[in-house]
């Protein structure tokens, strides 16, 4: 079972998707409803929070309530821009917090309640989680979550947050065309050899609300993604909302409604246009849209067609064109480069999209994966590959960090304290090493250097602490460990004193020391696992003389040291041969400190984070109260309904109660359905179930004594039967049947006399049952028939069923014997010998 544990979670803006990895392959679960899609959709009652497919299901009827589209909320401010362009497309509620995050104001549990971002998508997560724990029939903890590629720090963080709320431990947040490049490559058979030119493939991704398009060259065993190009503001909401703005326009010069104006006419226009949207791509013919009691109470109706429909988001479908023309241009490839073009995501099955990457790639677009699943998959695949509980083929993931990183320290005695540590498109996960010397405490941190879709390209500053200077006053050697870890977050993993004990008379073999330690530090791409191992980086050897440059200002003797080492490096002189040559008996004694590190970064403390998951554990334990309360008032409701239904006039229970008893049910049935909808709408469980336990000792005789109704003549029949065939039996027995010979004849005479008390007793029992009202209970119940039938048949089945006792078999003759002989028979005594073994 600890196998079937294994998740990977598509968390889509629209809707999620669950895929676990199993030993037959990878499965896609199905939700309460049935259904693969769960949409991402939260709702709040005076009860409890509603999830998924029930959620979406209310929106337009409790839309104020209806929380959607907060994926693309996560880990952002409320004054970011994009923030507020999102706002306009909300019913319910948003607003600032205290802190200048987003709180979303909803009525839950009738008091006025305000959630962040992280919160709701913790919600959505738990219900996800409930579904895998139902469908699988054991406990989720890991688990790996899709993002999208361009995702930054702050979101990245902000889910692995919301994933901490909901109780998950995320192994991996994994980028959704990486996943898809996965789903993709463990399965095909056909890739290069390690040695061979890899084969570029381009997944293009088209969802709900962005564009995402990764180039991976595929290797057997391995990928390896070389770029990636998105547009994080480019989805099919996008024409869902060109539509909608066109019929708005529509609808206001031919009826004067305004469906701006009213945001439940609104959010209809918008479900209508997408189901528009979706028939279009199957027919070019003009298609029809109604929407009764749009708004006062009419009707409207319009209507358009594929190539109207192009034309009116031409200026999205632009931007789908420089997206895809992108890719080429950041993965350094010709069209000709590349293998294939495989599409996924909602959005890929409008033709015009097909069309624009058929011209942008010179490829028909392919649809070898599941457009809707191959996310889920890929994610329940790495987690699959991470987890120790599952054993699945070796396959290679290096994936990239798709922006360039700085890093920024302390500028001290004039250095210039900046460099690019990730240029776009690295290998992550990735370690690189950088060494420092500090005399005390000192910081680092972190930006994007290039434009990032967030408002603010600061990504982390860490204290770096207890750093001291040596008993002569020198700077110290500080290694530090920047990441980009599984999870594609940039973060600085350690922090190292390094102290080195000699002689003084061995100064300058400690410079080389420090130089070969940097020179073994290779750059060299991860080879992953599952993309679970850290390997070091050297920065290059231009980037290294600038920091070494700047930290060792006013040390002459140490820099001029640097120069000579940066002159050995370029010639491929070894440091180690030096040193060796120089004095093969001197010994270094290094000891490495841990220093500790203090991180302002993106997302939550361990104090919120606790308070977030003491709240979702109080909300989960307010639904499954109200589960069961709804359970127990869903319980009575459908029995007063089934008892009332059976007992009306020719149905099954009518004949089975008296007509007072019956009318005097029948009105209390009446009075439970009144209090159901009165003052019983609203009970604790208790209630619920002692109206029920008291309608039962009413009603359940009614209908055991239906049901014993239908099976008594059952009952009787087999009895007969049983008494038939011990009649004939007892005929065959007077007629000298040899089967019975052995039997003596007191025995044979008991089973004559209990098969005509049986049958006295069978007879009676008719009689008595016959001239039973069906309203009253029955003189003989079923059980009791049976239970004089198995008495019945205890008696007499020992005695006709006894064993005939085996006949003595006579001895040969001798006579016969000598005949045999006498015939020239020499088998004769050995075939006498067989038969008389054949009769023993």
């Amino acid at each position: 079972m600890a196998a079937m544990s294994v998740i990977g979670i598509d968390f889509g803006n629209e809707s999620c998707y669950i895929a676990v990895a199993k030993a037959g392959g990878i499965e896609t679960i199905a939700n309460d409803y049935s259904l693969r899609g769960t949409p991402s959709c939260v709702a709040f009652s005076q009860k409890n929070r509603i999830l998924g497919v029930a959620a979406k299901n209310q929106m337009v009827t409790n839309m104020k309530n209806t929380v959607f589209g907060f994926k693309r909320l996560l880990g952002r401010k409320f004054s970011d821009p994009l923030v507020q362009k999102e706002l306009k497309h909300f019913p319910f509620k948003v607003e600032q917090r205290s802190d200048g995050g987003i709180g979303i104001r909803v009525n839950y549990l009738n008091e006025d309640n305000v959630f962040t971002p992280e919160q709701i998508t913790a919600m959505l997560l738990t219900k996800l989680k409930d579904v895998a724990a139902t469908a699988l029939q054991t406990q989720i903890n890991d688990c790996v979550i899709s993002v999208p590629s361009y995702f930054t720090n702050a979101e990245r963080n902000a889910l692995l947050n919301a994933a901490g709320i909901a109780g998950l431990n995320v192994l991996r947040l994994m980028n959704e065309t990486t996943a898809t490049a996965l789903t993709y490559g463990i399965y095909k058979q056909d890739l290069p050899g390690a040695e061979e030119k890899p084969r570029n493939v381009v997944f293009v991704d088209f969802g709900h609300s962005s564009l995402q398009v990764s180039a991976c060259a595929f290797n057997k065993g391995k990928l390896r993604i070389l770029a990636t190009a998105t547009d994080a503001q480019c989805g099919g909401r996008d024409i869902d909302m060109a539509l909608a703005d066109y019929f708005t326009q529509d609808f206001v010069t031919r009826y004067k409604l305004d469906a701006r104006k009213n945001q439940r006419a609104y959010l209809r226009l918008l479900q209508e246009v997408e189901k528009l949207k979706k028939q279009m791509s199957a027919n070019s013919t003009r298609l029809p849209l109604n929407i009764e009691c749009f708004m006062e109470e009419r009707d409207v109706s319009g209507d358009m067609q594929r190539s109207q429909m192009e034309q009116i988001c031409a200026e999205t479908f632009n931007r789908v064109e420089r997206t895809l023309r992108a890719i080429l241009h950041n993965a350094k490839l010709r069209s000709e480069d590349i293998h294939s073009v495989e599409i996924v995501g909602g959005s890929t099955r409008i033709p015009a999209v097909k069309s624009l990457i058929e011209q942008a790639f010179g490829k028909h677009a392919s649809t070898t994966l599941n457009q809707d699943e191959a996310v889920a998959r890929g994610c329940a695949l790495q987690c699959a590959m991470l987890s120790p509980a599952v054993r699945v083929r070796e396959f290679s993931i290096t994936d990239v960090q798709p922006y360039a990183v700085r890093l920024a320290w302390d500028a001290a005695r004039n250095e210039d304290g900046d460099m690019e540590v990730f240029p776009a498109f690295h290998a992550a996960p990735f370690s690189k090493m950088l060494t420092f010397y500090r005399k005390e405490p000192f910081s680092v941190s972190a930006y994007y250097s290039d434009q990032v879709p967030y408002p603010d390209t600061f990504i982390g500053q860490w204290q770096i602490k207890d750093v001291q200077p040596t008993p002569e006053g020198e700077s110290q050697k500080v290694k530090l460990k920047v990441r980009v870890n599984i999870h594609g977050i940039i973060t600085v993993a350690s922090a190292s004193l390094v102290e080195k004990k000699q002689d003084t008379t061995q100064n300058e073999n400690i410079e080389m020391e420090n130089s070969n330690e940097n020179a073994q530090n290779q750059d060299t791409p991860m080879e992953t696992n599952g993309g679970n191992q850290d390997q070091q980086q050297q920065n290059g050897p231009e980037n290294n003389q600038e920091v070494r440059d700047e930290e060792m200002k006013g040390e002459p003797q140490q820099k001029q040291s640097w120069t000579q080492r940066v002159g050995q490096w370029f010639s491929g002189e070894s440091d180690d041969k030096k040193d060796k040559s120089k004095d093969k008996s001197k010994k270094v004694l290094v000891k490495t400190v841990e220093l500790p590190i203090e991180a302002q970064t993106h997302g939550l403390s361990v104090h919120e984070l606790n308070g977030y998951v003491e709240q979702e554990g109080k909300m989960q334990a307010q639904d499954r109260q109200e589960k069961e309360r709804a359970d127990a008032r869903n319980a009575l409701e459908e029995y007063v309904y089934e008892l009332r239904g059976k007992l009306s006039e020719g149905e099954t229970l009518h004949d089975f109660v008296a007509e007072d008893q019956r009318n005097k049910l029948v009105n209390h049935l009446d009075s439970v359905e009144q209090w159901l909808y009165d003052e019983g709408e609203d009970q604790n469980r208790q209630v619920y179930s002692d109206k029920l336990s008291e309608l039962k000792t009413e009603g359940e005789p009614i209908k055991q004594r239906r049901l014993e109704f239908e099976l008594r003549p059952g009952a009787l029949d087999e009895f007969a039967l049983s008494i038939q065939l011990t009649n004939k039996a007892v005929d065959l027995y007077k007629a000298g049947d040899a089967k019975f010979s052995h039997l003596a004849e007191t025995e044979v005479q008991k089973v004559i006399d209990a098969s005509k008390n049986a049958l006295t007793w069978l007879e009676t029992a008719r009689q008595a049952l016959a001239h039973t009202p069906r309203h009253q209970q029955p003189s003989h119940t079923t059980h009791q028939i049976r239970q004089e039938r198995q008495n019945f048949e205890n008696l007499v089945h020992p005695i006709l069923n006894k064993v005939k006792p085996k006949e003595k078999t006579p001895p040969p003759s001798n006579q016969t014997a000598g005949d045999g002989q006498a015939d020239g028979n020499k088998d004769a005594p050995s075939t006498q010998s067989q038969e008389q073994m054949d009769v023993e």
